[in-house]
């Protein structure tokens, strides 16, 4: 594997493809990423606004319709408002995660947290008049129903929105790391998916959770890490007296683990919350840098079933598990130069918000041209 531009995820870490959704999904388009000030995790900053909230003369708002660009995922909700021309002006974010039901995701749910928002960002930024959106979602390929049944009149109604993307969101992963290029994102947090395409298709694998799947996952790892302490436990092999040290720090005694464990509904997180327990014993414990290499396989094995075959395909990682650093990303480099030697390492360009406005901005313009799938990448009017 070439590598273009250093080490992956070391940062902080129209053609016509429509699906049922009705209209053509043809994304690129550009949108710079707003982070937000230091001591607001809720919103970025605001530019230029008058202090009523109506655009100021000359500003970049000012006569532009504006886009809404959505990430809703397992930590919650974060939502950013722009202008083509200007790009993002403003963020904001709910720390709740969307509900899912025996409908899937819960559309009312994700409404009622998104329409205050974005009110408030309306108001910040003076984007008065908002003609697109691009909404990433968890779960939205297999529990995705309700929200394309609801969602799109809810933001017309709302906010006048007429053209509505809603995404996967590792669709918007990899707009966001990628862009309208061909090639193939590994996302990975507390759980983990591949996706790639050649820009006529999308391809996946894993992401089944972490009973099924999400092999290579934060949650993974933990877990791994965690049975490696309790095999030490025991006195069975394979396990890790260092490992075991740390959950006990962590944890407290290790025979009241399952007792810890098993009640909580938010599981995958608490064995997420040991991997960097295992990177930081990587270095000198054979058995937690046996459980990052194995991890990194997992993640080659994900991005070698997603990549393109031809050409010179770029492959980002994006996610906040890589943030874990050197410990992982060393045998990552290895594993994927060994799997896709054809294919070209590339620092992710932004994150999944950044890339719901790639998508956003790119429907305003015309120019999406990442294909159209029902459950991965669908457009529709929201009239």
């Amino acid at each position: 594997m070439t590598d273009g531009t250093g080490p992956a995820g070391s940062r902080a870490e129209g053609s016509d493809g429509a699906g049922s959704c009705g209209v053509p999904a043809t994304a690129s388009g550009a949108a710079r990423p707003a982070g937000a000030p230091a001591g607001d995790p809720g919103r970025t900053r605001p530019a230029g606004p008058s202090a009523a909230g109506s655009p100021a003369a000359g500003s970049p708002a000012a006569g532009s319709a504006g886009f809404l660009a959505v990430d809703s995922g397992g930590s919650g909700l974060r939502v950013a408002v722009g202008t083509v021309a200007a790009g993002v002006l403003g963020q904001r974010e709910s720390r709740v995660p969307v509900r899912t039901g025996a409908r899937g995701i819960d559309a009312g749910h994700l409404r009622d947290q998104l329409v205050p928002l974005v009110r408030a960002l309306t108001v910040e930024t003076g984007v008065a008049r908002l003609g697109t959106a691009a909404v990433g979602a968890a779960g939205f390929a297999t529990l995705g129903d309700a929200l394309r049944a609801e969602l799109p009149d809810a933001l017309r109604r709302e906010f006048g929105i007429r053209k509505v993307a809603l995404a996967a969101d590792a669709v918007t992963a990899y707009a966001g790391a990628l862009g309208p290029r061909p090639g193939a994102v590994v996302a990975a947090g507390t759980g983990l998916i591949a996706v790639g395409t050649d820009l006529t298709r999308w391809r996946r694998a894993d992401g089944w959770g972490h009973l099924l799947g999400d092999c290579g996952s934060g949650a993974w790892i933990g877990r791994a890490g965690l049975e490696a302490a309790l095999r030490a436990h025991d006195g069975r092999e394979g396990g890790s007296a260092a490992l075991r040290a740390c959950a006990e720090r962590q944890f407290g005694p290790l025979p009241a683990l399952p007792g810890v464990l098993y009640p909580r509904t938010d599981r995958p997180a608490v064995l997420a919350s040991f991997a960097p327990e295992v990177a930081a014993c990587a270095g000198e414990d054979l058995v937690a840098a046996g459980i990052l290499r194995a991890a990194a396989r997992h993640m080659a094995d994900a991005a070698a079933a997603v990549c393109p075959a031809d050409g010179t395909p770029d492959v980002a990682l994006t996610g906040g598990l890589f943030k874990l650093g050197e410990p992982l990303l060393a045998p990552v480099r290895e594993a994927l130069a060994e799997r896709l030697p054809h294919a070209r390492r590339v620092r992710a360009e932004g994150d999944p918000l950044h890339g719901a406005a790639r998508l956003a901005t790119a429907l305003a313009t015309g120019t999406l041209t990442l294909p159209g799938d029902d459950g991965m990448l669908c457009v529709t009017p929201s009239e």
